[in-house]
């Protein structure tokens, strides 16, 4: 279900340079270039600065205030000063020296510099904190509105509706495929590696395994990185990084806040949810705790034979973090978090547009994570250093009916197909980063060790038969660098690097056996780019990024164990980014790809899935997005996007004809229009979201390809907010469409009967939130 995440925030009505508005600002303790472009960010101001900012730590700043007064807060102590420039910009100045005001005779007095337009969003997917006008590359962020950063029900699906290029599957919470433009490798929950790293704060959390629908509860962004990662990330980052950042335990706050939700779908049942964070400092200014945990019920609405709505799910997350400031500007920051997320029962139907299905067995699902990390860093000295680590444990089962389809496998009267994984990530890393006069530098030594176990079970009343077994032991060993050199006349080159030794160890269940096979590579992935900055707040660039993935292990005509190749994805992109008057922001995108050996998890007809190499790929798509303040009180956010994904030679050679990549639909349109205003002392919201998903297809294979798509997703949500509390009334898909969003659902099942799965139905939404 997608929901409205951008935060909206008030205009300044007067027409002059006054401030006087005042307005809800809470910005959480930081370093002061973070919190000036959270400020920047909250209130769609723009905030220029003369030079650079010291890294110094701000206390939180919070209430109802001006900007001049939260800037002011914010800049206490710093020696700098703020000033107003216009409707909608500040400039921060080192504050002048006492002296006397008088102006020497016969001297002007000096006009006040311009404004700086600067780029109000500092992003951290480059490895390092960046302005996002200094980052040459594809990269999409979404801040979370309050009401929405602590719903449970803020999901990954929610992000792939604020922004463009990222494509999911539609199995259910919890098992679906994330894809980036347009580099999808199969809709089928298989063997091989996921091509979208999803990285939560400085960890990697997945490897191989579908997403695990990490809720967004008290996350301060997600910032989406676009096509290849291969210099900055390693091995399987084909499409790019899916990258989370939870807020950090603030030293010198005390915050109590809780928010409870309900649900009502009009074709199932009703839901809930609730959540509560609570930040203690334990030494104040010294060491903090924060705390999370949320819970919900998520509502069903497909029946299957007598049981009504069988589709609803349970979620259970929590969430721990201590940070310590340990001194002369190093941070230690510890981190736990569990999440459980359980479905009754899986979603597809047999008729387009249907809620109900003829009775068959439960097909529930299973997908639990635990997560454990530790960072220790270094940043505001010469040389920041980042030492992190962490280790992901991740359980998913699913079940699905098998009283057709698994005849071939000859088990007597066979029930159930029980699908389980179990997968463990550990990864670890060092790096540094600084200037060298006018030359910014990273280089980092990273380690990855990934184990994923795959079995899959066939049971009858009397008897159960393995019919798949995988174990697979990965391990990546690299050493990365980038380096940014200017060339003069406000171009910059970047160049980055990784060289990475992988190795793969596979256990694989044959006729005649377990039968392991050992192979590595060694290697290197680079990048490119060439960066244009014309003027504050404009950036122009064009990129060469480059990936690879290291092949798996198949099983061959003879039952033998073939060991398949590494696919490797290269893309050209070039793309334009500029802040826009009022705090507005414009991106354009155009990009290129060649995708070699790609490797694909292909539905053999008996319904078992196998990965084997399937030929070459080229992808070619362009993107735009416009975030836009209009008149006092409104904002225009919209974007689009077209993708053109095909495989083009099979393993042979030989070219093929009209056989697109699955899932991504070839364009997608959206747009949301948001209105702020008081009413009395509250500050209210209205805002209508809809966005367009073109047709798409489920599979290139011919045999498996099923027609999917043309999606009309639609929301309307209004919120109040006064004196600590807000709340929301949302309702969502207004017009209660049914279109079939994904053409798969039971391996077993899928030769014997078309699968279809319908949009989420019309549903109704009621959310509060105190803070304490």
């Amino acid at each position: 279900m997608s929901l409205a995440l951008a935060a909206i925030a008030s205009t300044t009505t007067a027409a002059d340079a006054q401030d006087t508005e005042r307005r809800r600002i809470d910005i959480a303790a930081a370093t002061l270039p973070d919190a000036i472009a959270e400020l920047s960010q909250e209130a769609s101001v723009s905030i220029g600065t003369e030079g650079s900012l010291p890294r110094t730590r701000t206390r939180t700043v919070k209430g109802r205030m001006t900007i001049r007064e939260a800037l002011a807060r914010l800049l206490a102590g710093s020696g700098y000063t703020a000033r107003q420039v216009s409707r909608t910009a500040w400039r921060i100045e080192r504050a002048p020296a006492a002296k006397s005001s008088r102006t020497p005779e016969g001297r002007t007095p000096a006009s006040p510099p311009p404004a700086e337009a600067a780029q109000p969003i500092v992003v951290s997917a480059s490895k390092r904190d960046r302005r996002l006008d200094d980052v040459a590359m594809a990269l999409s962020v979404v801040r979370l509105s309050d009401l929405h950063r602590f719903n449970p029900g803020s999901d990954t699906a929610s992000i792939a509706g604020e922004i463009e290029g990222l494509s999911l599957t539609a199995l259910g919470p919890g098992r679906n495929r994330m894809f980036l433009r347009g580099v999808a490798d199969s809709p089928f929950n298989g063997e091989s590696q996921s091509t979208v790293a999803v990285v939560l704060d400085d960890a990697r959390v997945t490897y191989s395994a579908p997403d695990p629908d990490i809720r967004l509860v008290d996350v301060d962004r997600v910032e989406v990185v676009k096509g290849p990662q291969g210099s900055l990330y390693g091995t399987g980052a084909l499409g790019g990084t899916y990258h989370i950042v939870t807020r950090r335990a603030d030293p010198d706050a005390t915050e109590f806040t809780a928010s409870a939700g309900t649900e009502i779908s009009a074709s199932g049942d009703a839901g809930y949810s609730a959540s509560a964070v609570a930040n203690l400092p334990l030494a104040p200014g010294q060491a903090g705790l924060r705390l999370v945990g949320y819970a919900a019920r998520e509502p069903g609405w497909i029946d299957t034979g007598e049981r009504r709505d069988a589709n609803s799910a349970r979620l259970l997350g929590a969430r721990g973090t201590i940070g310590i400031n340990a001194g002369e500007h190093w941070r230690l920051d510890l981190t736990g978090f569990i999440q459980l997320l359980d479905s009754r029962d899986s979603q597809y139907v047999y008729a387009p547009g249907a809620h109900s299905r003829p009775e068959q067995l439960a097909e529930p699902h299973d997908n639990d994570m635990r997560h454990i990390s530790g960072r220790l860093a270094r940043q505001g000295g010469d040389i920041d250093i980042v030492l992190s680590s962490g280790m992901t444990w991740h359980e998913v089962g699913s079940t699905y009916d098998a009283t057709l389809g698994a005849e071939s496998f000859g088990l007597a009267d066979p029930q159930l197909l029980e699908d389980e994984r179990q997968y463990r990530v550990w990864d670890s890393e060092l790096r540094l980063s600084g200037k060298a006069g006018s030359w910014d530098w990273l280089f980092g030594l990273s380690h990855v060790r990934a184990r994923q176990n795959f079995r899959w079970v066939l049971s009858s009343p009397a008897s159960e038969l393995v019919i798949d077994d995988d174990r697979r032991r990965t391990a990546d060993s690299a050493a990365f660098g980038d380096l940014t050199i200017p060339l003069g006349g406000e171009f910059r080159l970047n160049l980055g690097a990784r060289l990475f030794h992988s190795s793969v160890t596979e256990t694989r269940l044959l006729p005649s056996g377990l039968e392991t096979d050992r192979h590595s590579r060694t290697g290197m992935t680079p990048s490119l780019a060439l960066a244009w900055r014309p003027q504050a707040g404009r950036l122009v660039y064009l990129r060469y990024g480059s990936a690879f993935r290291q092949g798996g292990s198949d099983i061959g005509a003879h039952g033998e164990l073939v060991t398949l190749k590494s696919d490797e994805l290269a893309i050209i992109e070039a793309g334009w980014r500029e802040t826009l008057g009022d705090g507005g922001q414009l991106e354009l995108g155009i990009y290129h790809g060649w995708w070699e050996n790609m490797q694909s998890d292909l539905l053999l007809s008996n319904g078992l899935i196998e990965t084997e190499n399937v030929g070459d790929a080229r992808i070619t798509g362009a993107e735009v997005s416009l975030d836009q303040p209009l008149a006092p009180g409104w904002k225009l956010r919209a974007g689009a996007s077209y993708t053109m994904a095909k495989l083009v030679h099979n393993t042979l050679g030989f070219e093929l004809g009209d056989r697109h990549l699955p899932v991504v639909p070839e364009y997608v349109l959206r747009g949301a229009l948001a209105y702020a205003f008081p009413v009395g002392r509250a500050d209210a919201s209205l805002r209508l979201q809809l966005r367009y998903l073109a047709p798409s297809r489920l599979s290139f294979d011919p045999a498996l390809d099923r027609p999917m798509g043309k999606l009309l997703e639609s929301r309307i949500e209004g919120t109040l907010a006064i004196s600590g509390f807000e709340a929301s009334l949302a309702v969502s898909n207004l017009l209660d469409r049914k279109a079939d969003s994904f053409a798969f659902g039971n391996p077993m099942r899928f030769s014997a009967a078309r699968q279809y799965t319908p949009q989420d139905p019309l549903a109704v939404s009621l959310a509060v939130l105190k803070r304490f």
